[in-house]
C-alpha cells in the first residue's frame, strides 16, 4: 500500500512536503545539480527514452544528425505537446570535416490558394474583426515543414538508412511507451484548452481519437499511436516524397478539402527547406550565432549587443540592476522583432543594421537605471528598398559534429487538426502572420510566417564551444540571453546556467500587429528575492511571481570543453529530460 501511494505521487508530481529546501551538495550550487560529462557522444533531450535513442544510434554509427533525426521522430510521438511531423524545424550544425557552421531553416508557407483579403474576412467570421488570425482550426495551418528538414539534413551529414534511423520511434508508436509527468501535464493543459475553443478547430474527433480517447493520458500511462507508427513506416520507405508528394500528401488534400480547409496537394509538393548562413556577434569573447529572420534567433543577438554596453558583474546575478538590464533590453529588442522581422523572401530585413556594434549602443543608450521605460519604440531604420510550445534538443558524436536543433507545432500541439488516419497534427503558425498589408510579416499566399523557435550555437577562438537552446515561445531570445549571462558573465557551470531562477518577460509591440501592454509583465521565478522584486517594483516593473516552471522555457546544452574535448552537457529541470553520453 505504501509503495503505490508513493509511486503514485511520484506520477502525478504531488509532493510530501513542499516546504523542504534543497538539500546539500559537495560542489556547486545547493539548488543544481552536476552537468553530465562523457567522451564520445551525448543528447540532451526533453524526454529520457529520447536520449536513450540517440545515444543508441549513435553507437550503431550513426552521425550526430542521425540521432537527432531519431530523437526528433521519437519525439514526435513522446512529446506530441511540443513537436511533431506537422510542424516546422530549424537548426545549426558544426560540421567538423569543413570546419564550418551550417544553417537550415525548414519552415513552411501559406497555401497559395488564400489572399490576404480571404484570410481577413475567414478570421474576422470567427475571432472578430481585428483579432487577427485564429489560433486553432484551418486558417493557420501552413505547409508542415520538418520531414522535408529530416531529409535534406540527412543527404547532407547523415550516414545511417533512414528505416534505421526512424525505427525505435516507429517500434515506440507500436508497442507504447509510459508518458512522462510534465509531458502528461502538458497533455491535460492541451485537452482542456481545446474543449474550451471546439467550435473554432471545427473538427476535433481525429484529434480526439488519437490522443485522448480516455481523455489526458496519464503519467506513467502506456500510450501507443499506430498510425504515427505507419506515417513514419511511408517515410522512411518512400522519403520526402512519401510525404509531400505521395499518400500522406494526397491524404492531407484530401482531409483539408473535407473540412473546409485551404492546404493543397501542390502547396506540399512545391516544398522545399532553404540552408542558410547563421549570424554572429562578439559577446565579451564568444561568438553568438543565430538563424535570420523568419525567426527571432536575431533578438538575442540584438539583446546581446546592448548588454554588452554594461558591466553586469558590477550587479549581483539576482540583483534587480541586472534583471532590469536585461528586461529593458528585451523590451528594446523585441520592438524590433515586431517592426522588421519577417519572411526575407517578401521583406527587405535590415539585418546589418539591428546587429551592429554602433545600433546596440544606440538602444543601449536609451536604458534607465533607475526605472522601466514607458513605451520602447522600434529603432528607426535607414530607408529599405523595396506560449508556444516546442522541443529543443542537442546531440553530438564522436567525429565532433554537433547538432542544435528546434521543432514544433506551435501552441503546444498545434491547429487541433489531425489528418485522417496519419497520427499527427498539423501545426497553426500562421497565426503569427500580421494582417495589416503594409506590415513586413503581412500575411501572402506562400510566405512563411514569422516563426519563434530558435537554436543556438557558441564559437570560441574559431572552434565549437556550445550547442544550446531554450524552448517557450517568447521566451526563447531572452532565455538564451539569460543562460549565456550566467556562463560568460557570471562563471556558472552548464547545468546551473539552466537551473538558475528566470524571469519572463511578456508585453510591448506583437508581429502580428495585436499589440500587448506596452510596459508588459515581467514575470519571475520564487528563486528571485522578494528584496529584488520589491526593488523591480519600485523601478516601475509589474512584477508577478510563478511557481509553475510553465512560462520560462526548456533548456538543453552540450558544452565541448577546449581543454580536453570531451561534452558537458546539461537538461532542464522544468522538463522532464536528460542527458545521456558515452
Amino acid at each position: 500500500m505504501i509503495r503505490t501511494l508513493i509511486a503514485a505521487a511520484a506520477m502525478s508530481g504531488a509532493a510530501f512536503a513542499e516546504d523542504i529546501g534543497p538539500g546539500a551538495r559537495p560542489v556547486g550550487a545547493a539548488w543544481s545539480r552536476s552537468p553530465v560529462i562523457a567522451e564520445h557522444g551525448m543528447a540532451a533531450t526533453a524526454q529520457p527514452l529520447a536520449s536513450q535513442v540517440a545515444i543508441d544510434i549513435l553507437k550503431q554509427g550513426g552521425t550526430a544528425v542521425d540521432a537527432a533525426i531519431a530523437v526528433n521522430a521519437v519525439l514526435g510521438l513522446m512529446e506530441p505537446t511540443g513537436c511533431g511531423v506537422g510542424g516546422d524545424l530549424f537548426a545549426i550544425v558544426w560540421d567538423p570535416k569543413t570546419k564550418k557552421l551550417y544553417g537550415l531553416n525548414g519552415s513552411g508557407r501559406a497555401p497559395m490558394g488564400r489572399s490576404l483579403d480571404e484570410t481577413i474576412a475567414k478570421s474576422a467570421a470567427i475571432v472578430g474583426p481585428g483579432m487577427g488570425i485564429p489560433p486553432l482550426g484551418h486558417l493557420p495551418v501552413t505547409v508542415p515543414g520538418t520531414v522535408d528538414a529530416w531529409f535534406e539534413l540527412h543527404g547532407k551529414f547523415g550516414k545511417l538508412p533512414m528505416r534505421t534511423i526512424l525505427a525505435p520511434a516507429i517500434a515506440y508508436a507500436k508497442d507504447g511507451f509510459p508518458v512522462s509527468p510534465v509531458i502528461a501535464m502538458y497533455l491535460k493543459r492541451s485537452l482542456d484548452g481545446f474543449e474550451r475553443r471546439l467550435p473554432m478547430i471545427g473538427a476535433f474527433d481525429n484529434a480526439r481519437a488519437t490522443y485522448f480517447k480516455n481523455g489526458a493520458p496519464k503519467a506513467g500511462e502506456i500510450f501507443r499511436n499506430p498510425d504515427l507508427a505507419r506515417t513514419y513506416e511511408k517515410i522512411a520507405k518512400g522519403g520526402a516524397d512519401a510525404f509531400y508528394r505521395g499518400d500522406i500528401a494526397k491524404t492531407i488534400d484530401a482531409y483539408m478539402k473535407r473540412i473546409g480547409g485551404d492546404l493543397r496537394f501542390e502547396d506540399l509538393a512545391d516544398h522545399a527547406s532553404e540552408w542558410v548562413d547563421p549570424h554572429c556577434i562578439d559577446y565579451r569573447g564568444y561568438s553568438v550565432c543565430e538563424l535570420p529572420p523568419n525567426g527571432q534567433g536575431f533578438a538575442a543577438l540584438q539583446m546581446l549587443n546592448i548588454l554588452k554596453n554594461a558591466d553586469l558583474k558590477r550587479y549581483p546575478r539576482g540583483s534587480a540592476e541586472a534583471i532590469h538590464l536585461m528586461v529593458e533590453a528585451k523590451r528594446l529588442a523585441f520592438e524590433d522583432v515586431a517592426r522588421y522581422y519577417a519572411d526575407p523572401l517578401y521583406a527587405n530585413v535590415p539585418v546589418e543594421w539591428l546587429l551592429s556594434d554602433d545600433y546596440g549602443r544606440e538602444r543601449f543608450a536609451l536604458i534607465d537605471m533607475k526605472k522601466a521605460m514607458a513605451a520602447p519604440k522600434a529603432g528607426a531604420a535607414p530607408k529599405l528598398e523595396g506560449p508556444g510550445d516546442t522541443t529543443y534538443f542537442t546531440v553530438a558524436d564522436d567525429a565532433g559534429m554537433m547538432v542544435s536543433l528546434i521543432q514544433s507545432n506551435y501552441r503546444g500541439m498545434g491547429s487541433g487538426l489531425v489528418p485522417d488516419g496519419l497520427g499527427f497534427m498539423l501545426q497553426d503558425r500562421g497565426e503569427l502572420f500580421n494582417l495589416d498589408k503594409d506590415h513586413p510579416n503581412a500575411y501572402h499566399p506562400g510566405k512563411r510566417p514569422f516563426h519563434t523557435i530558435i537554436p543556438a550555437f557558441v564559437m570560441k577562438d574559431g572552434k565549437p564551444f556550445l550547442s544550446f537552446g531554450l524552448m517557450g515561445g517568447g521566451m526563447q531570445p531572452q532565455g538564451h540571453v539569460q543562460v549565456l549571462v550566467n556562463l560568460i558573465d557570471y562563471g556558472m557551470n552548464l547545468q546551473e546556467a539552466g537551473d538558475a531562477a528566470r524571469f519572463h518577460h511578456d508585453g510591448g509591440s506583437q508581429p502580428t500587429g495585436l499589440d500587448l501592454d506596452p510596459l508588459g509583465k515581467l514575470e519571475v521565478e520564487p528563486g528571485v528575492s522578494a528584496e529584488t522584486r520589491e526593488t523591480l517594483k519600485k523601478m516601475g516593473h509589474e512584477v508577478v511571481v510563478d511557481a509553475t516552471g510553465i512560462p520560462f522555457g526548456g533548456y538543453q546544452a552540450i558544452m565541448r570543453d577546449p581543454a580536453n574535448g570531451v561534452y558537458v552537457g546539461a537538461t532542464e529541470m522544468r522538463k522532464d529530460g536528460t542527458v545521456a553520453g558515452y
